[in-house]
């Protein structure tokens, strides 16, 4: 029999399953990698958001330098000794302590200052604070004594306090400068003053109502 010239065989069916196949897998493989970008993409956007949420809080809290607090803690009477009403005088042994609170991140070193004593204006008396240092996030107590004197001299409201019972003093000091260090490497200045208020009652020989500013 002669061949026949141009005729056309049909397709297997194998052959079209096979394509089908490779086209589907093809498919599968690119619908993968398109969700494992996307997949990638959202850890991306992720990561940025929490360090940006990271860096501002680092910024706002740890990296926030704030002014220290300089205060009277607390104050006692050894001895006492007052005037008349005539003759405005006293004298006393005074001692206590005083704390710089720092409320930082980082240690806080300060140099030497002086806390000054009045009564109505008066100076009666000083304590010095030495050069030191106050721990990250803690208050650093620092003991005093010192002698507390009023010569005779003329002050109009003492006949009134003296008869009412307590002597008004104030506690200031001179500027408590020193630097705050954050990361061992990051050096930043902060100063404070001391304001305080007390009585000094007689009856007692006590100091009370200690309050500072």
């Amino acid at each position: 029999m002669a061949e026949k010239i141009g005729q056309v065989y049909p397709r297997s069916p194998a052959n079209d399953v096979h394509k089908h196949d490779v086209e589907s897998a093809t498919a599968n493989a690119e619908e993968l990698q398109k969700k494992k970008r996307m997949k990638y993409l959202i850890y991306g956007v992720a990561f940025v958001v929490f360090q940006t949420i990271v860096i501002v809080i680092f910024s706002l809290t740890i990296m926030k330098v704030k002014g220290p607090k300089f205060r009277v803690r607390s104050a006692t009477l050894e001895s006492f000794n007052v005037g008349t009403s005539n003759k405005p005088s006293f004298s006393a042994s005074f001692e206590g302590q005083f704390g710089v609170k720092n409320t930082n991140f980082g240690q806080y070193k300060y140099d030497n200052a002086t806390v000054t004593f009045a009564y109505r204006g008066t100076i009666v008396g000083e304590a010095i604070v030495s050069k030191s240092k106050a721990n990250l996030l803690s208050t650093k107590k620092i003991n005093f004594s010192t002698n507390l004197n009023l010569a005779s001299t003329a002050i109009s409201e003492w006949s009134s306090d003296l008869s009412f019972g307590i002597l008004p003093l104030t506690a200031t000091s001179s500027r408590l400068n020193g630097k705050v260090t954050l990361m061992f490497i990051m050096k930043k200045k902060k100063s404070t003053q001391m304001n305080c208020t007390m009585d000094l009652v007689i009856a007692t020989r006590s100091i009370q109502n200690v309050n500072c500013k």
